[in-house]
């Protein structure tokens, strides 16, 4: 598999009822399946359009969503790997979030 010379770089995260969609500089727009990512597929509105863009050590842009604690590289969306979160992890972060609704 050849290197890729450029990295691919984020312009825009957006999102529909069910799609996840990723604006690239290069003028490509990506776009997955929300249930791909579930902590996004049970987010609010205003969780969704709080993200962020870094560089990993190699020199990658993942997208970041802070109030989630959910890191999407754009290699692994590129690639189509969904989340790779437990189902466990995911239980555990769902009642979590249940409990601090009703505080």
């Amino acid at each position: 598999m050849k290197t890729i010379e450029v990295q691919p770089r984020v312009t825009t995260v957006e999102w529909t009822d069910d799609k996840l969609a990723m604006m690239l500089t290069d003028g490509r727009v990506v776009m997955a399946p929300l249930a791909w990512y579930p902590r996004l597929l049970h987010a609010t509105p205003a969780e969704r359009t709080d993200w962020r863009v870094f560089e990993d050590t190699d020199d990658r842009d993942v997208i970041f969503w802070v109030q989630l604690d959910e890191l999407i590289p754009v290699v692994a969306l590129l690639a189509g790997v969904p989340s790779r979160e437990s189902t466990r992890s995911l239980e555990r972060w769902l009642a979590q979030r249940r409990t601090h609704s009703h505080s």
